[in-house]
C-alpha cells in the first residue's frame, strides 16, 4: 500500500483555512494581538486547530471540558464555542499577563459565560478538581515536562468514554530521535507510550 499523505505547501494550507478554518473577528484580532507579542506567539494554535476542535466537541456532545495552558484564550474560544447548551470549560494557566488578554477576547466572542478561568500551576487546579464531576474532554497544552502527570489526572477526571487531546506530541519530530535529550521530547514520548499501552 502507497504511503497516503500530502505535502503541505504555504499554498494548500491557505486553502485549507479559506476552506475549513474561517476566523470571525473575535479570533482573527485575538490572533493578531497574540502575534504582536513575538516568539511566544508560537504557543497559540492555529486556525485550523480551533476549528477541528469547535468540530469535535459538537461531535462528541461535550458539556464539560478542561483545558491546560490557557495562554491568550484562542483554543478556550473554540473549544467553549463547541460545547452543549448549558456547557463549561474549566481552563488554567500561571500568567496573569497572557489570560488578561484572553478574559478580554472571552466577553469579544461571547463565550465568557461558558469559561471558568482559574490561575495556578496546571497540577494544583486538576488537583483540587472533583472526580465526582467528570469532564468530557480535555486538551493538554501546557508545560511539557509535565505532560505525563497531566495526563493521569486528566484520566482520574474524565468520564468513561472521554477524550484527552495533546499538543506537540511530535515535538517538530524530535520524538523520533534516540539521542534528544530534551527533558520536554523525553516527557512527550512518555505520555506518547502511556496513550498506546
Amino acid at each position: 500500500m502507497p504511503d497516503k499523505y500530502i505535502t503541505l505547501t504555504p499554498e494548500l494550507y491557505g486553502y485549507v483555512v479559506e476552506h475549513g478554518a474561517r476566523q470571525d473577528d473575535a479570533l482573527r484580532r485575538l490572533a493578531d494581538e497574540t502575534q504582536r507579542l513575538g516568539d511566544i506567539s508560537i504557543m497559540q494554535i492555529a486556525p485550523e486547530q480551533g476549528a477541528f476542535v469547535t468540530l469535535l466537541m459538537r461531535a462528541i456532545g461535550a458539556r464539560r471540558a478542561l483545558e491546560l495552558g490557557t495562554f491568550t484564550g484562542y483554543s478556550a474560544i473554540c473549544i467553549a464555542r463547541g460545547l452543549a447548551d448549558g456547557g463549561k470549560l474549566v481552563t488554567c494557566d500561571i500568567s496573569g499577563d497572557w489570560t488578561e488578554i484572553a478574559r478580554r477576547y472571552f466577553d469579544a466572542a461571547g463565550v465568557a459565560d461558558r469559561i471558568d478561568l482559574r490561575l495556578g500551576p496546571a497540577l494544583d487546579t486538576l488537583r483540587e478538581l472533583p472526580a465526582d464531576e467528570p469532564f468530557d474532554f480535555a486538551f493538554i497544552d501546557a508545560d511539557k515536562t509535565e505532560y505525563p502527570d497531566y495526563y493521569e489526572e486528566c484520566l482520574r477526571l474524565l468520564r468513561p468514554g472521554g477524550l484527552i487531546m495533546l499538543d506537540n506530541v511530535l515535538r517538530d519530530g524530535r520524538v523520533l530521535d534516540a539521542g534528544d535529550g530534551d527533558e520536554r521530547t523525553a516527557a512527550t514520548r512518555e505520555v506518547n507510550d502511556r496513550a498506546i499501552a
